[in-house]
């Protein structure tokens, strides 16, 4: 007999089960039920057992399931109450309305899976209510003719996220079917049907940005086992076979700057580490242990131990320097999934991935606020709103999961950015990482430009500076905040609000020439045992890398154990150095003397001392703000074109 939503939302406890091997030959397909009571037999990651009603718990007493679970149910209640429920208001009704942007976005349905799991755990009928008006509400506000949805109602006509509302719905079908009725549960499957086949008609390898095709290959291999499809599982697996080409000789993916030639200038490929890691890497990960293809599933692995690299010990994603850091959020991109369904569910090929996933996630836990995930961690302070997509992205993540969480390693591993390793040197981005006692710092000239002018901080700039005791000092951000996708990104309100990058600038009437802009720049090194030198030969450009007449700017950053130093030079006489200093308003700062600013941070003390006289445009007491990646800093301005600053970190006891 078929169990009514009703009643299954009344039952007990579920048990629990592993992952389900694929068949012998690689690749099987569900077979139609023998009765209503039972729904089709499952093969691979992610579909569950045969009796359709047995999930993996998370392990007793772990802290990234039990952290998980908990972010789940905070981000869920609160975008269930962001739901409008008014049947007369069509166009409206069934969305998730967001508080800061005053809309609805048109990936809200993504928000079903999410909302399905959460019916199961909770047997609150609530969440699969919420789950249909949902569905509803994209068909008749985002759904096209074609089987694509649109990602925005009308701000946008781009239809490659029909990939991920297909998975999605997938997902949802695949897991939690038997939460809804006969008709709906054929409605869904008709329609993920017309989904994925215009994925299979539209996608290939170069179709968008690297991160669509890899996520297609992913829903088409899924939704050939679920719709027993052999020519999509064929076409899943053509891609993610191609996208293996598109991992350098360091496995870094790359791809995210389409139309933009493979190598720039300098040899370098267009890497996004925020996409990478929160999309594409994930998505492919997900292939890999759905198929049980071992090749794919190697080179995943190593790909995730090289971009791990770039994990700050915080658990924050240094994409200081990538193609398309517009969307960076600190921990990590705002549109994305997430890094769980990568690191958390292949934890068990190395521990390090287990400690990425804990670190990443008590990261998210501390920028979420009023049940919501804000888009980087001093949102709250500079009272900005945080969209609602950060929660709905990373609740499929955290649901993926949850659904196969791995027990914690017995001997937990430290991330690679925790251990002293002096230089690392990333010839594909033209970026150098340092690892010196206490201090991480991060030096790009990186080259690849994304479709604007003005992104990512280059030109030699020392894009990210962390201490072990004070956390990030010094940060990238866009050399000019750029709205690139409107409907993805909030709009910068605040009027003192300033690249955050570190470097000499120049304003010449309505010209802005910045020394971060420029894609020429060239980096030496040179390592003692005492020290770390970084020197850097770039000009002042403005986003079209046109210069002024005098340009020319030599910046050497000098890692020692209790120092950064920096000493910089410029021929425009009129150049001064920006300096912004991370800092939320909370931290106190004081001036004890014209070229001196302390800032006291939780368990310690910062020290700036400068050369010459410094400024700071705002009272000690006020911060600058910049979403990009959504931190406030303390806005210090030396104006000289010859400086020289040394940071030091005293910590309290």
């Amino acid at each position: 007999m078929h169990t009514s939503r009703r009643n299954f939302l009344k039952m007990g406890t579920l048990g629990a089960t592993g992952l389900l091997l694929p068949a012998a030959n690689g690749i099987a397909y569900p077979q139609p039920p023998v009765t209503d009571e039972l729904p089709p037999l499952a093969t691979g990651l992610l579909l569950p057992a045969a009796n359709g009603i047995a999930y993996p718990q998370p392990p007793a007493e772990d802290e990234l399931t039990n952290l998980s679970t908990q972010l789940l149910h905070q981000w869920g209640e609160t975008l269930l109450s962001l739901q409008v429920n008014q049947p007369a208001a069509k166009g409206v009704h069934g969305g998730i309305l967001c508080p800061a942007c005053a809309t609805i976005h048109g990936r809200c349905s993504d928000m079903i899976y999410p909302f399905l799991y959460l019916a199961q755990q909770t047997k609150q009928q609530k969440y699969v209510t919420a789950a249909l008006r949902l569905y509803d509400w994209a068909e008749e506000m985002v759904s096209t003719a074609d089987g694509a949805w649109l990602n925005e109602v009308s701000t946008s006509d781009w239809k490659g996220i029909t990939v991920f509302g297909a998975t999605a719905l997938a997902e949802s079908l695949i897991h939690f079917g038997h939460l809804l009725d006969a008709p709906t549960q054929q409605k869904w499957k008709v329609r993920l049907q017309r989904a994925t086949e215009y994925v299979y008609q539209n996608f290939t390898i170069t179709y968008g940005n690297i991160n669509y095709p890899i996520a297609g290959s992913y829903l088409l291999a899924l939704t050939g086992q679920y719709l027993r499809e052999p020519r999509y599982a064929q076409r899943g697996k053509e891609l993610a076979k191609e996208s293996l080409a598109y991992i350098t000789t360091s496995n870094l993916l790359y791809g995210e700057g389409r139309p933009k030639p493979d190598k720039s200038a300098k040899g370098c490929y267009a890497i996004d580490l925020g996409y990478n890691v929160e999309e594409s890497l994930p998505s492919l990960a997900q292939y890999a242990l759905l198929t049980n293809d071992t090749e794919i599933l190697a080179a995943v692995a190593r790909a995730m131990k090289a971009h791990l690299e770039f994990m700050l010990p915080d658990g924050a994603w240094d994409n200081s320097w990538g193609t398309r850091n517009y969307k960076w959020t600190y921990w990590g991109s705002r549109t994305s999934d997430g890094c769980l369904p990568a690191y958390g569910l292949l934890a068990d090929k190395d521990p390090a991935f287990y400690t990425a996933a804990l670190q990443n996630t008590r990261l998210l836990a501390a920028c979420t606020h009023d049940k919501l995930l804000h888009g980087g961690p001093h949102y709250v302070f500079h009272g900005i709103k945080p969209c609602v997509a950060h929660s709905m992205a990373h609740s499929k993540a955290l649901v993926t999961l949850l659904l196969h969480a791995k027990a914690a390693p017995a001997n937990p591993v430290p991330l690679p950015r925790t251990t002293e390793y002096g230089l690392k040197a990333f010839p594909e981005i033209y970026t150098w990482l340092v690892s010196k006692n206490k201090w991480r710092g991060t030096v790009t000239a990186y080259d690849q430009e994304y479709t604007m002018k003005g992104g990512h901080a280059t030109g030699g700039a020392l894009s990210l500076l962390w201490h072990n005791d004070a956390g990030t000092l010094l940060t990238g951000s866009m050399n000019q905040y750029q709205m690139v996708e409107s409907f993805n990104m909030q709009k910068d309100r605040d009027p003192h609000s300033i690249p955050l990058t570190p470097g000499f600038r120049l304003q010449e009437a309505e010209k802005l020439y910045l020394s971060t802009q420029d894609l020429k720049a060239t980096i030496h090194t040179d390592t003692t045992p005492a020290a770390i030198r970084i020197s850097t030969q770039t000009n002042l450009t403005d986003a079209a890398q046109a210069t002024p007449q005098d340009a020319a700017c030599q910046i050497s950053y000098t890692f020692t154990a209790d120092s950064v130093t920096i000493k910089a030079s410029s021929s425009n006489n009129a150049a001064v150095f920006s300096l912004p200093v991370v800092s939320p308003r909370q931290e106190e700062v004081s001036q004890p003397s014209p070229t001196r600013i302390t800032i006291r941070k939780p368990g310690a003390i910062v020290e700036i001392n400068a050369s010459v006289p410094v400024k700071v445009s705002v009272p000690l007491s006020e911060r600058i703000f910049n979403f990009v990646p959504g931190m406030e800093a303390v806005p210090i301005i030396l104006e000289s074109n010859q400086i020289e600053i040394s940071i030091s970190v005293k910590k309290l006891s």
